[in-house]
């Protein structure tokens, strides 16, 4: 793996993730990636070629793409974040981990419109490298979450009798600890020196990341889906489990609303996976097979959906809870409708 130091005089980042060429993604580039232009990285035209040819466009589409989604991701995780932060109500291990996929999500939309700031305006090679080790770190630490909730929704179903009283706030705070903190590691790496500025054969198809950093990433990904894939399954099995043992004690039959909701339920477990792994497995399995050379029109085509899991977080697991929607509906109006106050939880909303 070839490592280069923060900063470099003779190999600059380019003014965006991909490619030192503003104008490449015209012809299937883009500039946060790289691609393998002779060109220095992070130069302009020059005058001559500016002079032979029409002017170019200097910032990239796919590039306000990625800020207009950070954005987005920043201010609707930002409300998630500030309503459990003011609630008392809301400090339940649930809770806490639901914020903290929140907070990663935050994080990583700020990290996005940052790395476009210091791309297009700054053109700091050290802000640079921090700004991605941001992304990493905070997309590391949301999917890290998403785990860490799909762990606390299988206990919760296993032990069902004894889990909340058993589970104490140091089980939840250890899992927040570790999966913080390897995200934080994961982060960091580009930032002390594990990037590809002083080798550019070594890129990966998001610059600078190296490609041995990315394989890394890619495949930590695959085995913690697969994790969750088990886990779900376990959970489909339970909730169907507890919904015929509830069926047999009152007698109902398959056609009624208790067995709907049920199926609900399996659904939107099904849902909340299908979702997770459309937004990520693209991307993941492209930067497997892929490196620097590869046009960076496919990166983005990737990378961009792999964004919008964060955009739809919120929405399946904080806006669907009830206790949320009340606090919501507190801080938005004063009021909670009596729609929401008196719904019941069914298995759907697991």
């Amino acid at each position: 793996m070839a490592t280069g130091g923060i900063m470099s005089e003779d190999a600059a980042i380019s003014p965006s993730w991909l490619s030192p060429d503003p104008t490449s993604w015209a012809s299937g580039g883009g500039s946060l990636l790289t691609d393998n232009s002779t060109g220095g990285l992070g130069a302009f035209p020059s005058e001559d070629s500016l002079a032979a040819g029409p002017l170019p466009l200097l910032v990239s589409p796919w590039d306000i793409v990625l800020c207009s989604s950070g954005t987005l991701i920043a201010c609707e995780n930002a409300l998630v974040v500030l309503v459990i932060w003011q609630n008392p109500g809301l400090r339940a291990p649930m809770f806490l981990l639901i914020g903290s996929l929140a907070l990663a999500d935050l994080l990583a939309g700020l990290g996005l419109v940052l790395h476009f700031t210091c791309a297009y305006l700054l053109r700091s090679d050290s802000a640079q490298l921090l700004t991605v080790g941001l992304v990493v770190a905070s997309f590391s630490a949301s999917v890290f979450s998403l785990l860490a909730i799909t762990i606390d929704r299988y206990l919760s179903l296993y032990y069902a009798l004894t889990y909340n009283s058993e589970r104490t706030a140091a089980f939840t705070y250890t899992m927040l600890v570790l999966l913080w903190g390897l995200s934080l590691c994961l982060g960091l790496l580009p930032v002390t020196g594990v990037n590809c500025l002083a080798e550019e054969a070594s890129c990966s198809v998001v610059r600078p990341l190296t490609k041995n950093n990315v394989a890394v990433l890619s495949v930590s990904f695959l085995l913690l889906f697969g994790l969750m894939l088990q886990l779900y399954v376990q959970i489909c099995k339970i909730v169907v489990r507890h919904a015929h043992q509830i069926a047999l004690q009152h007698h109902f039959l398959a056609a009624t609303p208790h067995y709907v909701t049920t199926r609900k339920g399996v659904s939107t477990l099904a849902i909340i996976l299908g979702t997770f792994a459309a937004c990520w497995m693209p991307f993941t399995v492209y930067s497997l097979v892929a490196d620097y050379t590869y046009p960076p029109l496919y990166t983005y085509a990737t990378l961009v959906p792999a964004t919008y899991n964060s955009v739809i977080n919120p929405v399946i697991y904080a806006f669907r809870n009830q206790e949320i929607q009340k606090a919501l509906w507190l801080v938005c109006c004063g009021c909670v409708p009596a729609g929401v106050a008196l719904r019941a939880r069914t298995p759907s909303d697991v």
